[in-house]
């Protein structure tokens, strides 16, 4: 039985990235924090997309006729999107962690 030379590759994971500009003339107010692990991030955006989505659907409610179709296709972006970060979460849910365990030879 041979060891791992080659340790297993660190999960990804957020940096610092600032957002929430106003072109006031002072930092973003608001940070991405460092270190979230990039799944526990994808949670946090398919729960925003979610918010987007039903906010969006409601607001339709009080929507002149003339502006609803450009509405509708921003609320099939967000579901586009939705969809493609649930595939990945589902993804690395069914993914078997990865293991330290020493390689076969």
């Amino acid at each position: 039985m041979m060891k791992k030379i080659v340790p297993d590759p660190p999960l990804p994971c957020t940096s610092t990235r600032p957002f929430g500009h106003c072109d006031a003339g002072h930092d973003p107010l608001f940070t991405v924090n460092p270190n979230i692990s990039a799944e526990d991030a994808l949670v946090h955006v398919a729960l925003y997309l979610r918010s987007a989505y039903e906010t969006g659907y409601k607001a339709l409610d009080y929507m002149r006729e003339e502006g609803r179709g450009m509405f509708w296709s921003n609320l099939h972006a967000i579901e586009m999107a939705e969809g493609v970060i649930e595939a990945i979460l589902d993804g690395i849910e069914s993914s078997p962690p990865p293991t330290n365990r020493p390689s076969q030879a």
